[in-house]
């Protein structure tokens, strides 16, 4: 019986994909989110003796085994593949029909994309045709980078609040960026690089951002605004403006909420949520690593 966490959402994309489904009736599902167009995740705690069969999924899926997982092995053959444990990455492409044998506890982080979302991301970076590009089934394997960025960038954050959101999008991002430089078959083509963001493209992102502090901005959205494919926009961002987009979407909405404890009568509760964070603490927890200040004591001195 599934036990959902306060982020699960009744019509969620990541409820069509496969491994999904098929572990809803077997798992503990503790949060999951879909973050833009192009990344969905999900975070599990299973506890089981079954055989797990994923058939043909239309989305890839890069797993992250956050605790346990020793007792999980991959079925090839007549002879099955261990080697699972806390750390190690699997990495499950679209359309391939794989089996596991599962016994014992395990805690994993899911990170679902589309077949649809790397076709697209595959023509925007190596501009060649996508079934040029193939994902290559691994098992097992450490990569720190993935992670590294699962338990520091993304399993740390609040899912359902939109100034963590961004910074969920902006990960999601980063790991299909990996997938696709480290691990596709033609990791020899050459990245495609442009200039930087013109100065009237900056602008106009800027406004967007401004104007849409309270809302749970993606990536996607602001490559949409900026007439990019995500994966391009947020290297050209980070070359322009000298860091990431979340990095500089948290640090406007700190701004906003420093200059509206100076300006208004807003109650701290307000602001918070007027900047897109989910209640006040969420609010001064980045607000004192920000400034060193919590909120109120800023007021104080501002005052």
């Amino acid at each position: 019986m599934s036990q959902f966490g306060s982020f699960f959402q009744p019509n969620g994309r990541y409820q069509k994909f496969e491994v999904f489904n098929q572990l809803i009736g077997d798992a503990n599902l503790l949060r999951a989110g879909d973050f833009g167009d192009s990344i969905s995740a999900a975070h599990w705690r299973r506890k089981a003796d079954v055989m797990t069969r994923y058939t043909d999924p239309n989305h890839h899926t890069i797993s992250l085994y956050v605790n346990g997982g020793t007792g999980i092995q991959r079925k090839i053959g007549a002879d099955p593949m261990s080697g699972g444990g806390p750390g190690r990455c699997c990495l499950m492409p679209a359309h391939l029909t794989s089996d596991w044998v599962v016994q014992g506890e395990v805690e994993l982080f899911h990170l679902y994309i589309p077949h649809a979302a790397w076709e697209r991301s595959v023509v925007e970076v190596f501009d060649v045709e996508p079934n040029a590009v193939e994902v290559p089934e691994k098992t097992f394997f450490l990569d720190p980078l993935i992670e590294k960025t699962v338990r520091c960038a993304m399993l740390p954050l609040d899912w359902n609040a939109p100034a963590d959101r961004m910074a969920m999008s902006n990960a999601g991002q980063l790991l299909m960026g990996h997938m696709l430089r480290s691990y596709s078959s033609r990791r020899d083509l050459g990245i495609k690089v442009r200039g930087g963001l013109s100065p009237a493209i900056k602008r106009r992102v800027f406004d967007f951002i401004d104007a849409n502090l309270d809302l749970p901005l993606t990536i996607e959205e602001l490559a949409d605004v900026a007439d990019l494919s995500a994966y391009h926009f947020a290297r050209m961002f980070r070359k322009t403006v000298g860091e990431t987009p979340h990095q500089c979407v948290l640090r406007r909405r700190i701004e906003r909420a420093m200059q509206m404890l100076r300006d208004g009568s807003s109650s701290v509760a307000e602001i918070a949520f007027a900047t897109g964070f989910s209640s006040q603490a969420h609010l001064t927890t980045r607000f004192n690593r920000f400034t060193g200040l919590t909120p109120a004591k800023y007021r104080d001195i501002a005052r």
